[in-house]
């Protein structure tokens, strides 16, 4: 079934429809706020707060954009809010986010792809994990950056070619 069709039994009442669609889409959408935050209970609480904003939405939504852009687009707006959030905390408060942070990247052993993402601009590292972490189309990319086809593409090469060129630095 497609996700314009639960849309419109969800607007019918239709429980299992609203069960189905959040199975479909917690799992990528945890693991996309959990590369763009760093933390996992972070990610899991963004990604609730994702499925409340879908479901109070859903009245509101039309079927001119891509479902999946949707849903990514409220989790990609929470997790940008959540960043700023971050950024206002004291410094003592940093340097434990940043500890913590880095605990977290060694005991799951991405230390390297990380740097690599820590070097790109926000936009890049965004584009970079819908693409690859999330498999969205450059299409999907731009509605959810609110982008062009070709910034989002843009993005991502130029992405690619800054890790490629840190990567063969540090080599």
């Amino acid at each position: 079934m497609s996700d314009d069709e639960l849309v419109e039994q969800i607007r019918q009442g239709d429980g299992d429809a609203a069960e189905t669609l959040v199975r479909r889409y917690y799992v990528p959408i945890l693991r996309y706020c959990r590369n763009r935050c760093g933390s996992a209970e972070k990610a899991e609480d963004l990604t609730q707060e994702t499925f409340l904003r879908l479901f109070r939405a859903l009245p509101d939504y039309r079927r001119k954009r891509r479902f999946r852009a949707f849903v990514y687009t409220i989790a990609d707006r929470l997790c940008i809010d959540e960043s700023r959030k971050l950024r206002q905390y004291p410094l003592e408060d940093e340097r434990q986010l940043a500890d913590e942070r880095d605990r977290i990247r060694q005991a799951e052993d991405r230390a390297d792809v990380d740097a690599l993402l820590d070097t790109l601009s926000p936009e890049q590292r965004t584009a970079v994990i819908l693409r690859y972490g999330e498999r969205l189309s450059f299409r999907e990319i731009g509605e959810v950056m609110g982008c062009e086809l070709r910034t989002a593409q843009s993005r991502v090469r130029c992405a690619l070619r800054i890790m490629r060129e840190v990567w063969n630095d540090e080599r």
